[in-house]
């Protein structure tokens, strides 16, 4: 018998995050920094895995599971973790603002697609985009085998 492998991310519900707008005041998050080749993630698991430990000695939470990337260039990405509090040893940081969320669903190859759309979306609304991320809802591993793979464009816009 096949051992069955665990799923480490939490389910994502879209709807939420769907096509909404919210204001952000002073929102918590911990900064982490990963290195990319050609804007592909290297070390994503090691980045990801001492940011949780953080969370978890300084007894916080990770707020809706939240990771927002910030490809900065191509070889590094801002990794973003939503806390619910100001964490020792982190690199701590707030945000504030009028934000758009809109999520898609597909291969990471429609990216290019889906920032397009996400343009269309936003300037639909009279909205400018002053800053963009992505929030990568799961590992490549828990998508397939929750069978979807979301992904969530949010914007700061003006």
């Amino acid at each position: 018998m096949e051992k069955e492998e665990a799923i480490c991310c939490p389910k994502f519900e879209p709807e939420p995050w769907d096509q909404k707008e919210f204001i952000w005041e002073n929102k918590r998050f911990i900064k982490g920094s990963v290195f990319t080749f050609l804007f592909m993630p290297v070390n994503f698991g090691g980045v990801i895995t001492r940011m949780m430990k953080l969370i978890d000695q300084a007894g916080a939470k990770c707020v809706d599971d939240m990771g927002l990337s910030d490809h900065s260039s191509r070889w590094n990405m801002d990794l973003y973790l939503a806390v619910d509090k100001e964490l020792p040893g982190a690199k701590n940081m707030t945000m504030s603002g009028k934000y758009l969320s809109k999520v898609y669903e597909g291969p990471f190859k429609d990216t290019k697609k889906w920032c397009d759309d996400f343009e269309v979306y936003a300037k639909g609304l009279n909205y400018k985009i002053k800053k963009w991320y992505m929030w990568y809802t799961t590992c490549p591993k828990c998508a397939k085998k929750y069978g979807k793979n979301y992904t969530v464009i949010i914007g700061e816009v003006e």
